[in-house]
């Protein structure tokens, strides 16, 4: 039935295209009479005839009966009838010339394939929708998004963004030779002042270093970054002075997500909880003085078996209490987890399904799929914002973009 009603709408709508390519509206049917014809009977006689007395000598274009054509939709595969005109000028736009699928189908296997599916599971659609989809056709739909992430990738950016995270994933990827080495995506995630969160940028390099990091930040500056205001980063050594190196004015915050996450590699599943709520504490207090005094019970209770954890957060002290320094409203969305966490969670969740990819260009296409398909569900709020919005405002009065100040 749904077959049936998207045929008889796509076929209606192609010969309202073709009326309008024409030249007519509703006489379009008698109009193709010509002007020699014996008889024309209707309500609208009259206009008809005097359309047929004005009829020029020289036969106008007219319909030439339709071609048969078989498409693919969410309804599966429909037969169609295309109308066509004597002179071969009608070039519909609801249907190109040479297009098999219906607007929106494409977006279904990208979706599809994004989530994880392989060219040759999408093949499950052939029973949900009547559709036989080849792995050849699924890798043309995706080819077709090459030049969307090229144009992503260069696209222009807002000049100034309170709130910046970026992180890197380890990625496995297999070279020429066929030899597979690990890779790190670099991921920069940005909250604009409407408290959206925005993907910035994907980068991809073999190793993991502060030297590459300069480079995105560089990226960053060249379409159109001009100032953070703070941006949390995880513990590379050297990352804080790439970071002030291309935005001098930056304050760079360590991510509490990934101090919390490196802690948990000493503890037992057992006593992991206990740990990251002692640990919470510290970073949840008041004042630096606060925050001081509760690292310091965490080291009585938890250096007789755990003393590396203490040992490095005494180690990067300085970045860590720098939060401090901000009001509470900031400090709370500079070190909420759900921001890099959902998108850390998509291409983790990438890496494990599919253990490598095949090439570079694979796996920086399939994880730009994958996070364009989790943005989607970036709908939460960061807590607090507006109050966070206000203290930006008194903070970095002067380095507020125009339209704020």
């Amino acid at each position: 039935m749904m077959r049936s009603l998207m045929k008889t709408a796509i076929e209606t709508m192609l010969n309202s295209e073709m009326n309008v390519h024409l030249g007519r509206g509703r006489l379009s049917g008698a109009a193709e009479a010509s002007p020699g014809e014996d008889e024309v009977s209707g309500p609208d006689r009259g206009e008809v005839e005097g359309v047929l007395s004005a009829w020029p000598s020289k036969r106008r274009n007219r319909r030439n009966g339709s071609n048969p054509k078989t498409i693919q939709g969410e309804s599966g595969e429909l037969p169609i009838a295309v109308p066509r005109d004597r002179e071969g000028t009608f070039e519909p736009q609801l249907l190109g010339k040479y297009q098999r699928r219906l607007p929106g189908f494409d977006e279904k296997i990208i979706a599809l394939y994004a989530k994880e599916m392989t060219t040759r599971d999408i093949n499950l659609v052939k029973e949900l929708y009547g559709v036989e989809i080849s792995p050849t056709l699924v890798s043309e739909i995706t080819e077709d998004l090459d030049g969307e992430v090229k144009a992503w990738q260069t696209r222009r950016l807002e000049a100034v963004w309170p709130i910046v995270f970026m992180d890197g994933i380890v990625v496995h990827i297999r070279g020429e030779s066929g030899r597979v080495s690990e890779h790190t995506m670099y991921v920069a995630i940005g909250v604009n002042w409407e408290d959206r969160k925005e993907l910035l940028g994907l980068w991809l390099n073999e190793t993991e270093g502060a030297k590459f990091w300069l480079s995105c930040l560089t990226d960053l500056k060249n379409r159109g970054v001009t100032d953070l205001f703070i941006v949390c980063v995880d513990g590379l050594s050297g990352f804080p002075e790439a970071i002030q190196t291309a935005f001098p004015q930056a304050r760079v915050q360590l991510c509490i997500v990934h101090l919390v996450r490196a802690a948990m590699r000493y503890t037992t599943d057992k006593e992991g909880r206990a740990v990251a709520r002692d640990l919470q504490k510290i970073y949840t207090s008041a004042t630096v003085l606060e925050a001081e005094q509760e690292l310091k019970k965490f080291a009585v209770t938890w250096d007789s078996k755990y003393p590396t954890i203490s040992r490095q957060w005494t180690a990067k002290w300085p970045h860590i209490i720098s939060m401090f320094d901000l009001p509470p409203a900031i400090r709370k969305a500079t070190y909420t987890t759900n921001t890099i966490e959902s998108v850390n969670s998509v291409i983790r969740k990438f890496t494990r399904n599919r253990k490598q990819y095949p090439s570079r260009d694979s796996a920086l296409k399939l994880i730009f799929m994958a996070i364009r398909e989790a943005s989607k569900k970036w709908t939460m709020p960061i807590p607090k914002w507006k109050d966070a919005l206000n203290h930006f405002a008194i903070l970095f009065q002067d380095r507020l973009p125009k339209n704020l100040d």
